[in-house]
């Protein structure tokens, strides 16, 4: 286990469903988008690890995500893989890895784990539960080098209440992940715990990692890039750079 630090960034911004980019003026061809950035990083002995996915969202319907991304870096190489929901789900996937390397996939359509932290801030109540083919985040298959591919999970959505949580459970996987949000609008994330085995093969062993909310601060971050800004770090209580 190491000590990090995660930052979630919530923004709506056009997003042009063609080109599925930001769209820079609104037409006929774009949307309104909530989109997440959700970036964690942490050391490991001497090397840093920055992971970051972006997850764009429609607000106009609560279906499925236009477009996701992740990108992990570290000092050994990097890696990113980027999904496009078009007919189908439209994944490019590069890695450092050789048995990873460059991939192109085209795969049938499911839930992904990485629109539910979105999902959950618009209309927590219309999370699906039970049971269904469910695409894992792309930080988890890429860090456990699990093939990218929908996997079975039971889902659950606690009862309402001033907190709730979301759970995601992967027999294949051997993982629990629980997402923690508050039960008012605008149903902050107030932390998560993930339970999945550390390392591999037979002497792998179960693990739970935990974040738990800081602070939260609404602001337009992108306007705030003077160096008199800084002290919103520290409002924030990051300490990694």
């Amino acid at each position: 286990l190491r000590e990090g630090e995660a930052v979630l960034i919530y923004v709506t911004e056009p997003f042009d469903k063609i080109k599925q980019v930001k769209a820079g003026r609104k037409g006929p061809e774009t949307t309104s988008v909530l989109k997440l950035n959700r970036v964690r990083k942490f050391l490991t002995g001497i090397y840093p690890y920055s992971i970051m996915s972006s997850v764009f969202y429609p607000l106009s319907e609560y279906g499925q995500a236009l477009k996701l991304t992740t990108s992990i870096q570290e000092w050994c190489g990097h890696v990113f893989a980027q999904l496009n929901n078009r007919e189908t789900f439209e994944v490019t996937s590069h890695s450092y890895f050789e048995t990873e390397a460059d991939q192109e996939l085209t795969l049938p359509k499911a839930l992904m784990e990485d629109e539910l932290w979105t999902r959950l801030r618009l209309e927590p109540d219309s999370l699906p539960t039970g049971t269904a083919p469910l695409l894992p985040s792309f930080e988890y298959l890429r860090l456990k080098h699990q093939p990218i591919r929908a996997y079975e999970a039971s889902l659950t959505l606690s009862e309402p209440g001033q907190q709730r949580t979301y759970t995601l459970t992967y027999p294949e996987l051997n993982r629990t992940l629980q997402i923690h949000f508050e039960g008012r609008f605008p149903h902050r994330v107030t932390g998560w715990t993930e339970t999945f085995p550390a390392g591999f093969g037979a002497e792998s062993e179960m693990i739970t990692s935990s974040a738990r909310l800081k602070k939260t601060l609404l602001t337009p971050y992108w306007e705030k890039n003077a160096k008199s800004d800084l002290s919103l770090r520290d409002s924030l209580g990051l300490s990694m750079k």
